[in-house]
């Protein structure tokens, strides 16, 4: 009549009463599920049973949510979940330390946790001795920007509660997310600066910088990029998902410039396999958190300012592509954007490309 399941680090009951099917998770114990079903069948037998909708525990919920990300996401992406996670289970500690299911909450809470993380920095908190969670020491007061995140991570999880059977409600469903007045034009390099940037790389990092201006690639596509990725006879980069890191935006392939054919050439080790990384440190480790550091000190060098974020190599190959005439829907197909809007920041580099597309579409 019925069966158990498990999903990431969950056990669920899977039966079907009346025609109709629930699946409802019970926790982490096999035998725990398995009891809980032999009840649930007991029950149906009896007509003793009402097929009452979900009410799932928080805890649950964000414990099986985790999991499903530890499967699905990178492990950076996870970490940020988790301190999402966090942060609101911490604002729930402290105000409203009834709440325990999600049926709960409601919108008036939400609204509270938006006021206490842009009024309280969670590092000021004496934390409860027994609160699970540690706050992390880069912890500060979060900025409107940082709320919203923090908002539409709680929708998408409580959104995948839903359609897994832990809740049947999304309280942060109707929530108002800050508007943002002071977004800043992207960081992006003249092609001087490129020019300047790469003269002062080390050995080392000349072949990353070079590659995220010419490619677009974002940092953990890049560190993630083995030989296997590339064709040099189709002049090919391949942006696809490994076991352990799938990419933000899906796969997509990036066309290579001369440059870069000569560069990948030159870097590759004659008995170099499929899945070895391309970008390395010396023992064979591919790299990370450290390209930023080698970044702004090679910045400082050669004298550039504002050059602190990776990501501004990004921004500089879509601006030089856009204010070189190339369409914005192709830009946005190379960069790998889900939506057009984000390409749009790059719009305004581009007046005469997009005055001549008027001008050929003149009707008289």
């Amino acid at each position: 009549m019925g069966s158990i399941f498990k999903r990431g680090r969950i056990w669920y009951i899977d039966i079907t009463v009346e025609g109709k099917r629930l699946r409802k998770p019970v926790g982490t114990s096999k035998k725990v599920a398995s009891l809980a079903l032999a009840d649930l069948e007991v029950k149906v037998a009896r007509q003793q049973f009402d097929l009452d909708v979900p009410d799932g525990q928080l805890a649950d919920l964000f414990e099986a949510y985790l999991g499903y990300s530890d499967t699905n996401n990178a492990p950076s992406t996870t970490l940020r979940y988790r301190q999402v996670i966090q942060n609101f289970v911490l604002f729930l500690r402290l105000h409203h330390s009834h709440i325990s299911k999600v049926s709960e909450l409601s919108l008036p809470t939400i609204e509270g946790y938006k006021r206490f993380r842009k009024s309280i920095n969670p590092r000021t908190i004496e934390l409860p001795d027994d609160f699970e969670y540690k706050v992390a020491r880069n912890t500060k007061l979060a900025s409107p920007k940082t709320i919203n995140y923090e908002l539409k991570t709680l929708k998408s999880i409580f959104r995948w509660g839903k359609k897994h059977g832990f809740c049947h409600t999304n309280p942060c469903e109707d929530v108002t997310l800050f508007k943002i007045q002071d977004a800043k034009t992207p960081r992006f390099l003249s092609r001087n600066e490129c020019s300047q940037l790469l003269d002062y790389s080390s050995p080392k990092y000349y072949p990353v910088f070079y590659t995220f201006l010419n490619t677009g690639l974002r940092l953990g596509e890049l560190i993630n990029l083995q030989w296997g990725d590339i064709n040099l006879k189709r002049r090919i980069l391949t942006v696809r998902k490994k076991e352990d890191w799938k990419p933000k935006t899906g796969e997509r392939e990036i066309p290579l410039n001369d440059g870069m054919i000569g560069l990948l050439r030159r870097m590759k080790p004659p008995r170099a396999t499929l899945r070895d990384y391309i970008f390395t440190h010396e023992d064979g480790r591919k790299m990370g958190p450290k390209v930023r550091k080698a970044l702004i000190s090679t910045a400082v060098e050669a004298d550039i300012p504002d050059l602190t974020k990776v990501h501004s190599l990004r921004h500089t190959f879509a601006s030089q592509l856009v204010m070189s005439g190339i369409d914005l829907p192709t830009v946005q197909r190379l960069l790998g954007h889900s939506d057009i809007q984000t390409t749009m920041i790059y719009a305004h580099l581009a007046p005469e490309h997009l005055l001549d597309a008027v001008q050929k579409l003149e009707i008289s």
